[in-house]
């Protein structure tokens, strides 16, 4: 391996580790986002709420689009990842209404 390839595969390990680290920060985030949905479920369902908020997963949606742009991120990834995690929280929201 020549300095050039040795100089690349050093480059390429550190933005390795700086992916794994961020992969561990997003789930450890994720986790404790369900907690609180889940928390949030639980008390829907004491006080025999609707599982789902159709208006506040629209300004939900709208906000995160406006922070993947400003984030350089797809808003349309960021959309459909929001979209995918509302609808397990308001999965998990329907199994709390059914206990």
């Amino acid at each position: 391996m020549n300095e050039t390839q040795k100089r690349a595969a050093e480059v390429l390990k550190e933005h390795r580790e700086s992916i794994d680290r961020l992969d561990a920060i997003l789930v450890y985030t994720l986790g404790e986002r369900f907690k609180h949905t889940q928390a949030v479920g639980k008390l829907k369902a004491e006080h025999n709420l609707p599982p789902s908020d159709p208006a506040r997963e629209a300004k939900q949606i709208a906000r995160l689009e406006d922070l993947a742009k400003r984030a350089d991120l797809d808003p349309e990834f960021a959309k459909e990842f929001l979209k995918f995690i509302i609808q397990e929280v308001i999965h998990h929201h329907e199994k709390h209404q059914d206990c």
